[in-house]
């Protein structure tokens, strides 16, 4: 970086994905491999005072197509050039997709209008290989229609406590289901949940439930009752994070 280019801070828009099984989760920790943390080393080799946010701290060992990050540098390099140097240093499971100049200031978790989040079950007799670190196995035929079903109760605008694993860690519960979906196919399930925000670990909690009704365990109407209950104690276990994946983050046009 050169003198001229020290005066110049800019933030550049990253989309990245990464297989999330080696780290523990987006956010930087102290003495942990992070998603968040091998990126803001690598930035910090072009700029030492190179800042790096994302759009969703997801968990360990859960999985993105599409996270958004906003580096904010006085590098002169073009956005290409980044991704370039980035993707040259930072290990194969992360890669950074795109790199285009963001606005001054581009917060990418402030102006999101909405993530999408996919979840994978390979309901096969015996677990396939290749999916293991992408899939939940469950051993069993599930009902799609009952689960669907099930699903329909939560779209909307909602107090969301009762499928956050941490209550109180985010100020307002409340969030906008837009879309819900469930599709098989050829021995797999995947579910994908359209929102506004997530609380903590909301998808995996929803899905653990949801697969519940699939079971036959629950009517599709014990999912409202959760909902309406407002207590994690009355939903099912949390679904692993191995099958979770951020697909997509949103922001307005």
């Amino acid at each position: 970086m050169n003198a001229e280019g020290a005066d110049r801070a800019r933030t550049l828009r990253l989309v990245v994905a990464y297989d999330g099984t080696a780290y523990c989760g987006w956010q930087t920790q102290p003495h942990a491999p992070t998603v968040q943390g091998i990126l803001i080393r690598a930035a910090r080799a072009l700029d030492p005072k190179a800042r790096l946010t994302g759009a969703s701290r997801t968990d360990a060992g859960v999985h993105a197509l599409g996270q958004v990050a906003a580096l904010a540098t006085t590098t002169t390099l073009t956005p290409t050039a980044v991704m370039r140097a980035l993707n040259a240093t930072i290990p194969a499971d992360i890669r950074v997709l795109g790199a285009t100049e963001a606005h001054p200031g581009f917060d990418a978790r402030r102006e999101a209008t909405g993530k999408r989040y996919a979840y994978l079950v390979d309901c096969r007799p015996v677990a396939h290989p290749l999916l293991r670190r992408y899939a939940w196995h469950i051993p069993q035929r599930l009902d799609v229609g009952a689960m669907r079903q099930a699903l329909v109760t939560l779209r909307g605008c909602h107090d969301f406590s009762a499928f956050c694993a941490a209550p109180g860690r985010a100020a307002l519960p409340t969030c906008t289901i837009r879309a819900t979906h469930v599709v098989r196919r050829r021995g797999r399930l995947g579910f994908v949940i359209s929102a506004d925000r997530f609380l903590h670990h909301m998808v995996r909690n929803i899905v653990g439930s949801t697969v519940a009704v699939g079971k036959g365990l629950h009517e599709p109407t014990w999912l409202g009752v959760v909902l309406r209950g407002g207590d994690r104690r009355l939903a099912a276990p949390t679904a692993p994070a191995h099958g979770l994946t951020l697909v997509r983050v949103l922001y307005p046009e």
